[in-house]
Order: C-alpha cells, then structure tokens, then sequence
C-alpha cells in the first residue's frame, strides 16, 4: 500500500508540474489559429474595399504664444 500511494503522489505532482505547461500550450494554439484565420481573412478581400484606408484630415492649430506678450484673440 506504501508503494502504491508513492506512485500515486509522485503521479499527482508530475500532473501539477505539467499541467501550466499544458495549459500554455493549448492557449498558444488556440491564438496561432485565430492569426490564421484572420490573415486569410484579410488575403480573400480585394484591395478596394469600403474597409480600405481613408486620408485623415488634419486641423491645423494657430501656435500657442506663451508670456507676457501674448495677444488674445
């Protein structure tokens, strides 16, 4: 019976040891699949699409005039 709950101990901390690793791995999986799916994604669509980037439009601001000279507007 001594010999069988060594056995059994040793089997249990083997598990907890390599159960991270196992759940690591399978998260890695799971991340490396969606980024395949998502570039396929991303290669089955023509470039001229509605999702294509627009040119932002820039405000420019008048410069800040700091000091005592300062005018305001």
């Amino acid at each position: 019976m001594n010999t069988f709950l060594s056995y059994l101990s040793t089997a249990v901390l083997f598990a907890l040891v390599l159960l991270p690793a196992l759940v690591g791995a399978a998260r890695e999986r799971r991340i490396d699949r969606a980024l395949r799916e998502a570039e396929r994604g991303r290669a089955a669509k023509p470039p001229g699409t509605a999702d294509a980037a627009r040119p932002v439009r820039v405000t420019r601001r008048p410069p800040v005039r700091h000091g005592a000279k300062a005018q305001r507007a």
